[in-house]
């Protein structure tokens, strides 16, 4: 009589608790996007990363620590985009332009690619400020992510790209502003060209000469 197939799977490859917190980020940086923070469900977060619901507060303790981990992610890609994309466009003005563009940059990767991601984010982040709960991790998000968009206009301003007597840093403020409101425009906005409009509008502000 032939003797089964005893043979045992191998073993499951243990994550480092880096990994985990990791793929937990991951996960959740998705679920906000799509449903937003106040509609996003914990369980849906263990469940795309293939662990139990207490696992994810076993790591980040709340809904509004995973959420703020969430946004300084965020921040750190956006930086690493601006850097790796100040290569490919030019001057600060130009990358300002690929980045306001109607039809351009974001808008071209789609709701679901990694812009798409950013920006549900960000704008869900401008919308939680007054949040007791999330508040305060979104108020720290903006403040970096206008500091990286001042120290740009800074670089344009040196490069003379950017008008040259704008204060970097209410400008930057402007310019987050701007992206940031861009679903809001996109829901209720007509006709469907205002965000071009708008875009023009920024990069007349504030590049030097020409838009």
């Amino acid at each position: 009589m032939p003797s089964a197939d005893r043979t045992a799977p191998g073993p499951r490859t243990r994550l480092t608790a880096g990994q985990r917190r990791e793929s937990i980020l991951e996960a959740a940086a998705g679920v906000f996007a799509g449903a937003g923070y106040r509609a996003a469900k914990m369980s849906d977060v263990a469940a795309r990363v293939g662990v139990t619901e207490p696992v994810i507060f076993q790591n980040f303790g709340s809904k509004a620590a995973l959420f703020a981990a969430v946004l300084e992610r965020v921040t750190a890609g956006i930086q690493a985009e601006l850097d790796a994309r100040g290569g490919d466009h030019g001057s600060a003005g130009d990358l300002l332009a690929h980045i306001l563009g109607a039809g351009q940059g974001p808008e071209r990767h789609g709701a679901h690619g990694a812009h798409g991601k950013h920006r549900g984010i960000l704008a869900d982040a401008a919308s939680l400020i007054a949040d007791p709960a999330a508040g305060e991790a979104a108020t720290g998000a903006a403040r970096v992510i206008a500091g990286h968009l001042a120290d740009l206009l800074r670089r344009g301003q040196a490069g003379g790209d950017i008008r040259p007597e704008l204060d970097p840093e209410p400008a930057a403020w402007l310019l987050l502003s701007v992206l940031a409101t861009r679903s809001l425009r996109a829901a209720a906005a007509r006709p469907a060209g205002v965000e071009a409009g708008v875009a023009d509008l920024t990069l007349r502000t504030l590049r030097a000469g020409p838009a």
